[in-house]
């Protein structure tokens, strides 16, 4: 990813409104699934969507923080690459099958489940 990109999610302004933190959290449900833990991360977010909740406090600014590094960090933003090799994951139940391709411990891409 540019460098420009990633300085923009840093830089990333402390929302003041309900308006601003859905913007936020528009984009990082874009890559939660790359992100570990993303709802325990974002819960004193999310907790703030609710009618008259909205006060920004330390415990928010801590997970702001906290997902604006998620955002910028490697695992999220790696692209396979096509000289190494690749693992794949599968999981299967009753209902269906699910596998996730692995590059160095963490997903390159992951497939919908079968079934």
């Amino acid at each position: 990813m540019d460098n420009n990109k990633i300085q923009s999610v840093l830089d990333w302004p402390t929302p003041h409104s309900v308006t601003t933190l859905r913007g936020l959290l528009r984009l990082a449900g874009y890559y939660r699934k790359f992100i570990r833990d993303y709802g325990q991360i974002a819960a004193p977010l999310t907790s703030l969507l609710k009618r008259n909740a909205f006060t920004w406090t330390n415990l928010a600014d801590s997970s702001f923080q906290q997902l604006k590094q998620a955002l910028a960090s490697a695992p999220v933003l790696q692209l396979p690459n096509f000289e190494e090799m690749f693992i794949i994951e599968c999981d299967a139940s009753g209902g269906g099958i699910g596998t996730i391709l692995q590059q160095q411990g963490h997903p390159a891409l992951e497939a919908l489940p079968v079934g």
